[in-house]
């Protein structure tokens, strides 16, 4: 099953029907939610700890008992960590489906990284998704989601690309590549440990510049080709399997977007800023790590040519709002302006170290997504708030929501942006993939651990720089 599918099984009005006792518990004070400890997939002192620092703490009650629900929910429900020819080996679902996304596994786990220091297990956890995933990307680069079986047959074997054993999915997609990096990168500059970073994981980081210049498609189109049998048209590709044409600039083609739906323009604008981030980051590594001076001065060549295109070819001029960063261009001139709710998105581009806050261009940007100028911002009678194409136009995606707070520096938008989500969770005590603008009990995906996490991000982020804003 995949995401959509998910979606339309569970429907809107299955999904307010499981709220059910949860929700007329919440009359009550904040009823018990939180998956009981005996289930718990992976337990860690130092994230109990964290949770009651931050609940006794904090004055606002109901954003502290979210806190406690959403925050280690990855380690209550997601992981399952073994230790496998003496290597740490953690595979990651991302809640309602059980497959590893090389993106959401790597977010999933992101926010713990801090804890590292304090918690030995809990490094020896993520070092194991680091080991997981430098298998999967030499499984295929251009897969975006993994079975821990390796040799099981997905349920997409009937797509038209070269599906593998082992892969769920293979739509392919610039930031899953760039998430594993993010998240070696991160790792290795929290921990210092080098251990996951043999000639394995060499040979594996080597794959993802190479896999960008054959989708940079300066030559040819490359090996990537993909297209099913489906009644949605952004589950497949059009042009035999290509997609849309694209004048060949040096940008990198990325034919899925992060929400897994298929891109209008080939150019995905917020990835290609993150696989700029991301190839630096790999350089560092390649250099200091495996003292391959030779790749990294070639990966920060690559990352060089990239930033350049689009310098030239990335920028969008709507009326009213000056020169802004256009979500998808396919270097013909023409440009898609909307933003996503999911990351990498134009709001996050601060979020991931692709450009400063104070960036005059993302400054822009910013005003047009989170303006009703961007067909998918929402503004309803529950809330306000980015959505995307993904679940259609009314949706609020929590995840922008929180994405727009970990990228503010007004106290005022952090502020609200809390506040929205505390008011929109329908009861439930976690976080959705999105809900309607009008009726949060109206929700996709009662389990999406992504959300949870990011959500238990954005919370320690204020309590840690403006523990005001959570009184």
């Amino acid at each position: 099953m995949n995401r959509r599918e998910f979606i339309r099984n569970t429907s809107l009005l299955a999904s307010t029907a499981m709220l059910g006792s949860v929700a007329r518990a919440g009359e009550s004070d904040f009823p018990v939610v939180r998956v009981a400890e005996a289930k718990r997939r992976f337990k860690s002192a130092v994230v109990e700890r964290t949770i009651e620092r931050v609940k006794s703490t904090i004055g606002n009650k109901e954003l502290g008992w979210m806190f406690e629900n959403c925050f280690p929910n990855t380690l209550d429900t997601t992981v399952d960590f073994e230790i496998v020819n003496g290597r740490p080996d953690t595979y990651v679902i991302t809640g309602d489906i059980d497959a590893m996304w090389l993106r959401d596994s790597s977010a999933q786990v992101w926010p713990y990284l801090p804890l590292t220091k304090e918690d030995e297990s809990l490094r020896q956890l993520i070092a194991g998704v680091i080991n997981r995933q430098t298998r999967c990307v030499l499984k295929d680069p251009y897969a975006n989601a993994f079975y821990k079986d390796e040799k099981k047959i997905s349920d997409w074997k009937s797509d038209l690309t070269d599906m593998k054993p082992g892969v769920h999915e293979r739509k392919w997609e610039v930031d899953s590549l760039c998430y594993t990096i993010r998240l070696a990168h991160g790792y290795w500059k929290t921990t210092g440990d080098t251990l996951p970073f043999d000639d394995k994981w060499r040979e594996a980081v080597l794959l993802i510049p190479k896999t960008f210049r054959e989708q940079q498609r300066k030559h040819d189109r490359g090996p990537y080709h993909f297209q099913r049998n489906t009644t949605t048209p952004t589950d497949s590709l059009p042009g035999r399997g290509y997609g849309n044409p694209a004048k060949p600039v040096g940008l990198i083609c990325s034919m899925f977007r992060p929400s897994d739906d298929a891109t209008v323009f080939p150019y995905l604008v917020p990835s290609n800023f993150f696989a700029v981030v991301s190839l630096r980051q790999a350089a560092d590594m390649l250099e200091q790590i495996q003292h391959d001076a030779t790749s990294a001065a070639d990966t920060r060549a690559l990352a060089n040519e990239v930033e350049a295109a689009l310098h030239q070819y990335a920028v969008a001029n709507p009326e009213g709002f000056g020169n802004i960063y256009p979500y998808e261009v396919d270097a013909y001139g023409d440009f898609y302006c909307i933003d996503d709710g999911n990351i990498p998105s134009l709001l996050s581009l601060p979020y991931l170290g692709a450009v400063k806050t104070q960036d005059k261009l993302y400054a822009n940007t910013r005003r047009y997504v989170l303006s009703t100028s961007n067909p998918y911002y929402c503004i309803g009678k529950a809330a306000e708030g980015p959505g995307g194409p993904h679940v259609g136009v009314d949706m609020i995606w929590p995840l922008g929501i929180i994405t727009r707070g970990l990228t503010s520096t007004d106290d005022k938008e952090i502020r609200a942006c809390l506040e929205t989500l505390r008011k929109t969770h329908a009861g439930t005590g976690f976080m959705h993939e999105a809900f309607h603008k009008d009726d949060p009990t109206k929700f996709t995906r009662s389990w999406f651990a992504w959300a949870n996490t990011i959500f238990g991000e954005l919370v320690l982020k204020t309590f840690q720089e403006r523990p005001h804003l959570l009184d």
